[in-house]
C-alpha cells in the first residue's frame, strides 16, 4: 500500500518542469484571450495580463479607466460577465432632477472563459435600479442677479 505524505502535492507542484508547464499554459490562455479581446475592442484600455503566484499562473483582464481609476475599481467584470441596464438621474445642488437617461444592459464577452475553455456563467439579473449623480457645471443654472 502506498502512502502519500501531506506535502507531496506541493513538492510536485514546485518542480521546475511542472512550473514550466504551468507558465506555458498560462501564456497560451493569455494569447487566446488577447486575440478575443482585440476582436471586440471598439475603444477603451482593456488589456490582458499574466501574473505568477507561488505555484499557479494567472491570466487577468484589466480595464481601469478615467471613471473608475480614482476609486481603484476595474470594469473587467462588466466586460467578462456583462451588466444590467439602469436609469441615471442627474441632480443639481438642490437635489432636483435636471435630466434622466437610461443605460442599456450589455451582454458579457466571456473572454477569459472562452480562452481557458471553461463553461460560460451568466450573471443573475437584478431589479432595475436608479442611480443619482451630481450635475456637472453645464447642467447647473446660474443663480443670483446678473448685473
Amino acid at each position: 500500500m502506498a502512502y502519500i505524505y501531506r506535502n507531496t502535492p506541493k513538492v510536485i507542484a514546485e518542480l521546475g518542469e511542472v512550473q514550466g508547464e504551468i507558465w506555458e499554459r498560462t501564456f497560451e490562455i493569455a494569447a487566446r484571450a488577447e486575440a478575443l479581446l482585440v476582436q471586440h475592442r471598439a475603444q477603451g484600455i482593456a488589456r490582458i495580463d499574466m501574473a505568477k503566484g507561488d505555484i499557479d499562473g494567472y491570466v487577468v483582464l484589466e480595464d481601469a479607466n478615467r471613471t473608475n481609476s480614482k476609486s481603484g475599481a476595474n470594469s473587467a467584470a462588466s466586460i467578462e460577465f456583462g451588466r444590467n441596464g439602469y436609469t441615471v438621474q442627474v441632480v443639481n445642488d438642490q437635489g432636483q432632477v435636471v435630466d434622466t437617461y437610461v443605460v442599456p444592459p450589455a451582454e458579457g464577452l466571456h473572454i477569459l472563459e472562452e480562452a481557458s475553455h471553461l463553461p460560460k456563467k451568466q450573471r443573475p439579473l437584478r431589479v432595475d435600479r436608479k442611480v443619482k449623480i451630481k450635475a456637472s457645471k453645464a447642467y447647473r443654472s446660474r443663480g443670483g442677479g446678473r448685473g
